[in-house]
């Protein structure tokens, strides 16, 4: 069945939350709060084109708009679900008497058995003094990924190494990665549907070991740089479980939005990203056909929401696609502010030092989101720092939403592939 785009005007009181930003949670106890949500997913043939950013408050069956915070949660999954389908695979789903947990001098073991055949993960946990229980975070490769070790050191926060490889290789080979022992039937699947899987494991063993981890598990976070900062947001996005994501120079396929990267010049866009870390059929995309996908990664950022999101980016470095970047969190941090929850999300697109390696000018944003998601503290989250993309007008992307009618302004010139006007 072809999908329309419904006209729908709406009045400035459309958008309400239907609850106090209070009452929102910053954080839930289950990987996924509407698993059972299957959404219209069209084959490609049918897919609507929509040049400007999609709208990620309409329903996926163009029926109407998600108008009250109390159905985010379907919608958010509504998101999801287009996400595997057409861009990473889907994330498999593992009940809890398929996962055995220990801890073994600091070095959590966690056994997932699926199918017969058992995948063992580890990951070493560097505890602060004390008896805890500690707020944690999951760094990508090593305990903090990243980020500077001692934001985490001096707040006593815990530090949980996660071995991506365990799981799958960096340039996976298809049908013969860790994972594939437990799902051969899943050769096509992204890495970014992979390697979230395995965090969710981990947090998995955490909550089966209980006051035994020492962990907190209701303050955690993700964690790591590139590839893996793309790794993170994916985890982030798709376990609801992570209190905080701080995505390190994630670049395109990460926080950046496919549509807005190809528009520019010499980054990654869908065309040029790896093949390994999504599915081959999300290559029918690249270049003209992006404008075919029914969502963009500012929906991948929103699929955070409710929850705590920093995006850092490094405008230096051309591929990773910081003016994309900038558009998409502008564009994202509508559904924050939409549910009146503004200062859980930030980004900080600072340019002056070396890819993956924090700057001084940086610490400030990173450790305002420790402190008042992990620990509770009151801190000023209110970030969104991009000096060098102030000019960009990302608007004109997104003023379509709530119309129904996916254009760009007709006072604006569509961009061009070099990203002027």
């Amino acid at each position: 069945m072809k999908r329309t785009i419904r006209t729908l005007l709406l009045s400035p009181a459309f958008f309400c939350t239907g609850l106090p930003a209070q009452e929102i949670p910053l954080v839930y106890e289950v990987e996924n709060t509407a698993a059972e949500v299957n959404p219209v997913l069209p084959p490609f043939e049918e897919l609507p084109s929509v040049a400007p950013l999609t709208d990620p408050f309409l329903w996926s069956d163009n029926s109407g708009y998600c108008t009250d915070f109390k159905d985010w949660s379907r919608r958010r999954a509504e998101i999801g679900k287009e996400i595997e389908h057409y861009e990473i695979g889907k994330k498999p789903a593992v009940g809890r008497q398929c996962v055995k947990a220990a801890l073994e001098d600091s070095m959590l073991l966690v056994d997932v058995t699926v199918n017969g055949q058992t995948l063992r993960l580890t990951a070493a946990i560097t505890y602060p003094d004390g008896e805890g229980p500690f707020p944690a975070i999951i760094g990508i490769g090593r305990g903090t990924g990243s980020l500077p070790p001692e934001i985490f050191t001096r707040r006593n926060i815990a530090q949980i190494a996660f071995d991506f490889t365990q799981v799958m290789a960096h340039t996976q080979k298809r049908g013969e990665e860790p994972i594939n022992r437990l799902y051969p039937e899943l050769t096509h699947m992204g890495a970014y549907a992979a390697w979230p899987w395995g965090i969710s494991r981990i947090i998995d063993g955490l909550e089966i070991l209980g006051e035994e981890s020492r962990i907190d598990t209701k303050h955690l976070a993700v964690s790591g740089c590139s590839f893996a900062g793309k790794m993170a947001l994916f985890a982030g996005a798709f376990d609801e479980r992570i209190a905080l994501t701080i995505a390190q120079e994630p670049g395109g396929g990460g926080a950046a939005a496919w549509r807005v990267s190809e528009t520019l010049g010499n980054v990654e866009t869908l065309g040029r990203t790896s093949h390994q870390w999504f599915m081959e059929s999300m290559f029918r995309f690249k270049e003209e056909n992006v404008e075919k996908l029914p969502f963009d990664h500012h929906e991948l950022c929103a699929m955070v929401a409710p929850r705590a999101l920093l995006v850092l980016g490094n405008p230096d470095y051309e591929w990773l696609a910081d003016e994309s970047g900038y558009v998409s969190c502008q564009a994202a941090r509508k559904v924050w502010k939409k549910f009146g929850i503004a200062d859980r999300m930030g980004f900080s697109i600072i340019g002056g030092h070396g890819h993956c390696q924090l700057p001084k000018s940086q610490y400030p944003a990173v450790e305002a989101f420790v402190d008042k998601f992990l620990l509770g503290k009151e801190a000023d989250t209110h970030v969104t720092e991009a000096p060098l993309f102030e000019h960009v007008d990302y608007h004109r992307w997104i003023d379509w939403w709530g119309s129904g009618k996916p254009a760009f302004p007709k006072t604006a010139v569509r961009p061009t592939a070099t990203g002027k006007p």
